[in-house]
């Protein structure tokens, strides 16, 4: 009876998690410093290329070295199929790189994994039991329209949108807390599992070797690179965790998912502490 509570209150974290995150983001920037950016296209093909080509086919070869029970594999490839994480402007203030860059790169992401994930996974893991249309409802409703939303208020309202841009970010953060204890609570068994049969290693990996590819892949300027490199590695937690619940029955495709979260914050934050240590930016870039 505990356990089901609790994957239920992980379920609704799930959408809250989301839904804030993104309007977070929205309430923070205007259409044009997000988007602007997003006329070099050599940046944008790099970026395409590191997220929803170079870190699917690493976790799909790290994998096929270091085979795992067929549960766990679907999460790890979830996760590494979702990119444009709302937590990547979290990790770029950190490392004090350009937050309006950072945003401009999950604009570009989020809507890619929408149309990209629902398409090659069912490819992928064809025993996902839902369809294509059924994978991108869910991260339309709780991602693609927040955002629109928060980007509205901050043309029309842009007064409120200040006031509202930290609570939305407060509640992220207590929806992911609150999803985070509930599936490790629900999950103690499955996740020591992970641990003594050695499953977290792989996802170890593929953080690290998103943070790589995504930092050779940044280009000449030190912050682009920086943030391509966090935004790489830090994939889409809440659209893996989305499409986990939705499409697979086993309790163990979500565990690896929140593993594979808890791993990367493990990982990414000493990293984004290391590039704070230099100059911070003095002026962010707007386009």
């Amino acid at each position: 009876m505990m356990q089901v509570v609790l994957s239920t209150v992980g379920n609704l974290a799930v959408l809250l998690f989301a839904v804030t995150s993104m309007l977070s983001v929205g309430f923070a920037y205007s259409v044009r410093q997000i988007l602007g950016p997003l006329r070099d296209l050599g940046a944008l093909a790099r970026a395409l290329l590191a997220n929803f080509v170079l870190v699917p086919l690493l976790a799909l070869g790290i994998l096929w070295l270091w085979p795992l029970d067929r549960p766990l594999e679907a999460g790890l490839i979830l996760v590494a199929m979702s990119a444009g994480a709302p937590f990547l402007v979290k990790l770029t203030a950190v490392a004090q790189s350009e937050v309006s860059l950072s945003a401009t790169l999950l604009v570009l992401l989020l809507p890619a994994t929408v149309v990209y994930a629902p398409i090659v996974i069912p490819q992928v893991l064809p025993e996902a039991d839902v369809s294509a249309g059924a994978l991108a409802v869910p991260l339309l409703l709780t991602m693609l329209l927040p955002l629109a939303a928060g980007l509205l208020a901050h043309n029309r309202w842009p007064a409120l949108a200040r006031r509202l841009a930290p609570i939305a970010r407060h509640f992220s953060t207590v929806a992911l807390v609150v999803l985070v204890l509930a599936t490790t609570l629900a999950n103690i068994p499955t996740i020591t599992d992970l641990f003594t049969k050695g499953a977290i290693v792989p996802p170890l990996v593929v953080i690290a070797g998103g943070f790589v590819i995504g930092y050779l892949l940044g280009g000449k300027d030190r912050n682009a690179r920086e943030v391509l490199g966090l935004g790489t590695a830090q994939r889409n937690i809440s659209a893996a965790t989305v499409m986990a619940t939705q499409g697979f029955d086993a309790a163990e495709t979500v565990v690896m998912v929140i593993a594979t979260s808890l791993a990367g914050f493990a990982l990414l934050f000493p990293i984004a502490g290391v590039l704070r240590k230099r100059e911070p930016v003095a002026t962010a870039r707007t386009g």
